[in-house]
């Protein structure tokens, strides 16, 4: 390589570099700070807060349940009155619902990153009874690291993070190899950086 071409290499490689470490940077501060908490989740205590309710459906709600009383499909979606019913009387979003039904009984289950909801209808007395749970803020960072009930675009999201934070360390490696012989460290330190994971995982993992 030539020093024409190293210098186009050069050039190249650290704009990849820097962009890459721009766009990924908020989410790697995120990331390890939640792998510290994850991996010291039983000495982070947490106070859950719940918040409970029960409620009587009005009477027109109440009829056409029981006009439906045996859904054509168990998981079917709720009527649209019926739903906007539910959020105005009990501050749930019922967005990322996931519906059980029958002949008896209505169950929304709402998993959400750091807490989870619930609210369960009785077709034949009308009540209606809900729970809340918020489980504060490191649940919630750490659900989202896991991706746990986050939705399909924080998936994606993550997806593309960890192609950003694949360019980054790609072009790392690269930029070392090119500026590595005016650095007799370089190498030495990577490859402790390299090896020191897999001989703890060996040694001490069981």
């Amino acid at each position: 390589m030539n020093k024409q071409q190293r210098a186009r290499w050069l050039k190249r490689l650290h704009q990849w570099h820097w962009v890459s470490s721009a766009l990924s940077l908020a989410c790697i501060l995120l990331f390890s700070l939640t792998g510290i908490t994850l991996n010291h989740a039983a000495d982070i205590e947490a106070t859950p807060t719940v918040r409970q309710g029960l409620l009587v459906l009005p009477a027109p709600l109440h009829q056409k349940l029981l006009s439906d009383a045996s859904p054509a499909e168990k998981s079917a979606p709720l009527a649209n009155d019926l739903a906007q019913w539910i959020e105005e009387n009990t501050s749930l979003s019922l967005d990322q619902a996931e519906i059980q039904q029958d002949d008896m009984e209505i169950y929304i289950s709402l998993p959400r990153p750091g807490g989870d909801a619930w609210v369960s209808i009785d077709r034949t007395s009308a009540e209606l009874e809900f729970e809340d749970t918020d489980r504060g803020l490191i649940s919630l960072l750490n659900d989202l690291h896991k991706g746990r009930d986050s939705g399909v675009v924080w998936r994606w999201f993550i997806d593309i993070f960890a192609v950003a934070c694949l360019l980054f360390s790609l072009t790392g490696v690269a930029l070392l190899y090119l500026h590595g012989r005016h650095r007799p460290a370089t190498w030495p330190l990577t490859s402790v950086g390299l090896i020191l994971p897999w001989l703890l995982l060996l040694a001490f993992v069981p």
